[in-house]
């Protein structure tokens, strides 16, 4: 049976023994900042391939008295959401010669205080908190003062004079919102996603849009961010005869109705309307094509971490960034019946 022994990186003195040089002459290698002969340097890199070398970014960063690495605090990173503003901030950092890291926050006191702490362990040059749930708000406000900082999340504006980027969402649900009143249905209904301890500007701009006009406003269905929530709550409309349009808190949670709807014979546009919020890849290919609220999160991730590089080279007059979603029209929505 084969054992593992207990992995060790290898060091500057691993690479220097590899390619019959001094450590002085690796270090100079890699920091490029002395002349090495070509020779040496071929034999430095090729020992560098061969042990997988890795250069310690925190080490140089402190020598070089450039700091390189952005801290990201994030309450998850696997909703959709989530994944695709990390990939946006990852996207930008890299075209500027940056990493970054990645840390999960929890909610709990302790649990978030020792997430923060870890994050600013590293010789960070500054940070992205996103605030899409309680902990990421939490998480902000246990930041140094002096740390470069910029916010993202959904919303207009952000207190406190920390630069934001934005996804304004409730403008974005009232538009949705109006759209289907201009079709003609009497009222809409909402399934809306948790609020995960925040402000949801969704329901906001679902409200104000019915409120406007002196319409009806039904009581919010409460659901999770998954299709399988949003198929409970079409088992339960799909035998009313008041529920013609439903906004829902996402993507998912519309998939889900739909199916439900359509498993008991309630046709999507023709009795129910069914809009969307995000435009996740593939409603477009759904049967029907999902009406959806456009939400670009890549961009959100790239605005924040361009707002985070103004910071960092000490632009104080640093605005937030604010982008309204557009609404997609497809399959999914029509006139009410008669």
């Amino acid at each position: 049976m084969r054992t593992h022994k207990g992995y060790r990186a290898p060091v500057l003195a691993d690479v220097a023994r590899e390619a019959e040089v001094s450590v002085p002459t690796v270090s100079r290698v890699l920091n490029g900042t002395k002349y090495v002969a070509p020779e040496l340097a071929q034999r430095v890199h090729r020992a560098i391939a061969t042990l997988g070398y890795r250069p310690n970014e925190a080490a140089r960063s402190m020598r070089s008295g450039r700091r390189t690495l952005v801290s990201v605090l994030s309450g998850a990173t696997a909703n959709y959401g989530y994944a695709r503003t990390l990939q946006g901030i990852e996207t930008a950092a890299r075209r500027a010669g940056m990493s970054v890291t990645i840390t999960v926050v929890a909610s709990g006191d302790d649990d978030l205080k020792r997430s923060v702490d870890l994050a600013l362990a590293q010789p960070t040059a500054g940070a992205i908190v996103l605030e899409f749930d309680r902990a990421g708000i939490n998480a902000r406000h246990l930041l140094p003062d002096g740390l470069p900082v910029v916010v993202a999340g959904g919303g207009s504006r952000r207190p406190g004079g920390v630069p934001a980027a934005l996804i304004d969402e409730r403008t974005a649900a009232r538009e949705a919102t109006a759209y289907l009143l201009r079709l003609g249905h009497r009222t809409v209904h909402h399934v809306a996603g948790p609020t995960a301890g925040k402000h949801s500007g969704r329901t906001d701009g679902w409200r104000a849009a019915l409120t406007a006009v002196g319409t009806s406003v039904p009581t919010v269905m409460n659901a999770e961010w998954d299709a399988a929530s949003g198929y409970r709550w079409g088992e339960r409309i799909a035998g009313r005869d008041d529920v013609t349009a439903v906004l829902c808190g996402n993507d998912e949670i519309a998939i889900g109705l739909i199916r439900a709807l359509s498993d008991r014979g309630v046709r999507v546009p023709q009795d129910v309307s069914v809009v969307g919020f995000d435009d996740q890849p593939l409603v477009a290919m759904w049967r029907p094509s999902l009406t959806t609220v456009d939400q670009d999160f890549e961009d959100l991730g790239e605005r924040a971490f361009g707002l985070l590089e103004r910071l960092i080279d000490g632009d104080g007059d640093t605005a937030s960034s604010v982008v309204v979603p557009q609404l997609v029209v497809r399959e999914s929505t029509a006139a009410p019946r008669g």
